[in-house]
């Protein structure tokens, strides 16, 4: 598809043709969804919106309000991107949001999206202990996402951002200085517990690279524009979890909690290591995440 913006400019004039208009190319070029949104309509809402510095959620009484001719060329390029380039829309817009706060993102980290939201929202029960939560980890923690939503909800907790990426950490850097949490949240570069020797978590929380190869051969074009680092873990997708299942319980107080998502890679896990006691919970957008306690990862150390 080639967009002929002049025409489309000269042509449409409110955010309500923009939106009608994103929705049939979208329809046309069959562009993939999930990556915040799940469904054209909402796709192309916040497109435009967002090409016209305008947030997600802004009133719809505002979709018959005309652009100027500098925003119609916005949303023509921001629209161009996203179906000719495949760009998946947060970052075409420079922002994603998650456990219903804003994030920075671009091309170094991945949109946020990982079902362990469902887990922070609930304080983790069940499965942490009960009583204050003193220092949590991150790990692999690329936006910063998942630890920043620790720290918005365990409000007496450190958090430690870790990733080994340095662009990674250079956007976490950002969203920390957005939700104004430098005081309790610390970003940090290092290959794993490479760079931790000392430290001790209450729980550590891990949205690793886990796509095993197969799957990753076979992703719609969008997941091409974010970072293969993030993605992929060799043949079976689970190499660096292997390794923090390894190393984890030497960076955990005796009570303390594992939680590590590793989506359609939970098939390969459940296959190796069948008598270790992984709790896979129950959610209601997403699976293959685990949680595993620190003593549980002692008795079964050897065998990963």
């Amino acid at each position: 598809m080639s967009i002929d913006q002049e025409q489309v400019v000269n042509e449409l004039y409110t955010i309500r043709d923009f939106v009608r208009w994103s929705l049939s190319q979208f329809n046309r070029e069959q562009v993939f969804f999930g990556h915040g949104t799940d469904n054209a309509w909402d796709e192309a809402v916040q497109l435009v919106l967002g090409a016209i510095d305008l947030p997600w959620d802004t009133n719809p009484a505002i979709l018959d309000a005309r652009l100027t001719f500098g925003e119609r060329k916005r949303v023509v390029e921001f629209l161009r991107l996203r179906v000719e380039e495949r760009k998946p829309l947060p970052y075409v817009i420079g922002e994603a949001w998650y456990l219903g706060m804003p994030f920075y993102v671009n091309e170094n980290v991945l949109i946020p999206r990982s079902p362990i939201a469902e887990l922070v929202q609930a304080r983790f029960a069940p499965w942490l202990r009960p009583g204050p939560v003193e220092r949590i980890l991150d790990l692999c923690a690329g936006s910063g996402c998942i630890g920043i939503g620790c720290a918005d909800v365990f409000e007496e907790a450190e958090v430690d951002l870790v990733d080994v990426s340095v662009e990674a950490l250079e956007v976490a850097a950002r969203n920390v200085h957005r939700h104004g949490l430098e005081e309790r949240v610390n970003v940090m570069q290092s290959d794993l517990f490479s760079s931790l020797q000392g430290r001790c978590y209450d729980l550590i929380v891990s949205n690793p690279p886990y796509v095993d190869a197969s799957d990753y051969a076979s992703m719609p074009a969008e997941f091409s524009h974010e970072p293969e680092l993030a993605l992929t873990s060799g043949e079976d997708g689970l190499d660096i979890t292997r390794n923090i299942l390894r190393q984890a319980c030497e960076f955990l107080h005796e009570d303390g909690l594992l939680v590590v998502e590793v989506g359609n890679s939970e098939v390969h896990l459940m296959e190796q290591f069948p008598q270790v006691p992984f709790i896979w919970v129950e959610l209601e957008h997403g699976n293959g995440v685990f949680a595993i306690t620190a003593a549980d990862l002692h008795q079964y150390r050897d065998l990963f």
